[in-house]
């Protein structure tokens, strides 16, 4: 017992496991909370594609703000508005399909990225973390703003619960009801396009994908209860945000893929579970 609460207390000696610690959990259960509609609404192409556009954003924030995060921060979250936006309104056209709409815009600034990423020749190093991520070099000043957008976030998630799952699962109740459709479209995919830069960080744009859709994808294993979705899906993120950036620190393994690698895991494990009790 001694030599387990040695290894529980020892990491938590450093400050910056600390922050890390903090962080990796309020930023994986943030993704795994707007995480429950991009499951449920078939839409981890979009999170994917959401992720990867952003990069023009980040380039341009690099180039323009010298590197620092402040600058990446901020043109990140307003390319991933305007991505997700222009996703959103591609995919209204009669004339193009969902998927067709998201691949062209994802594609188109994926190569705006790299072309700007590729003028400056110092970029290799500078934005392995904003690829990869690294929870542990989270600061002060990044922690307070993971926090406020992480509670702005959330709170419009619980504030608007009822319109969200009524124009995600019955458009003809929510045409009925009268309810702004298009409004609360745009708004959740400006929800989930601040959750993909707030947790850029701590998982980095290759592995974001994988913290909005595996915890809410194993908590619909467990149960179809929105609710109850939701709070398991967030519960299994924080755990797996624990449990891999322990393993980061004592096996020497980047934290955001150890992150992935348990969320992963847990659903391997749960979908086993269920497919032999069923």
């Amino acid at each position: 017992m001694g030599e387990i609460m040695r290894l529980l207390m020892d990491p938590l000696q450093h400050a910056f496991m600390v922050r890390g610690l903090i962080a990796a959990v309020v930023a994986g259960g943030l993704c795994a909370l707007v995480g429950t509609y991009v499951v449920l609404r078939g839409m981890a192409f979009f999170g994917d594609a959401l992720a990867h556009s952003i990069l023009p954003g980040l380039a341009l924030g690099y180039l323009l703000g010298g590197g620092s995060r402040e600058a990446l921060f901020w043109w990140g979250l307003g390319a991933a508005i305007l991505a997700a936006l222009g996703i959103g309104a591609l995919s209204r056209g009669q004339r193009l399909k969902e998927d067709t709409a998201i691949g062209v815009l994802f594609a188109g600034a994926m190569a705006l990225g790299v072309v700007l990423i590729s003028t400056t020749r110092s970029y290799a190093v500078d934005l392995t973390d904003l690829l990869f991520g690294n929870v542990l070099g989270v600061g002060e000043r990044d922690l307070i703003r993971l926090g406020i957008f992480a509670g702005i976030v959330a709170a419009a998630i619980v504030l608007f619960y009822k319109e969200f799952l009524v124009i995600s699962f019955d458009p003809v109740l929510a045409v009925t009801l009268r309810l702004p459709t298009r409004l609360f479209e745009n708004l959740l995919l400006i929800l989930i396009a601040v959750t993909v830069v707030v947790a850029l960080q701590t998982v980095g744009v290759a592995l974001m994908v994988a913290m909005l859709v595996t915890p809410a994808a194993t908590a619909y294993l467990l149960t179809h209860r929105m609710p109850a979705m939701m709070v398991l899906s967030v519960l299994l993120a924080a755990f797996s945000a624990v449990v891999g950036l322990y393993a980061s620190y004592y096996v020497g393994i980047a934290s955001g893929a150890a992150i992935v690698l348990t969320a992963t895991v847990l659903f391997l494990i749960i979908r086993g579970i269920v497919e032999i009790r069923s």
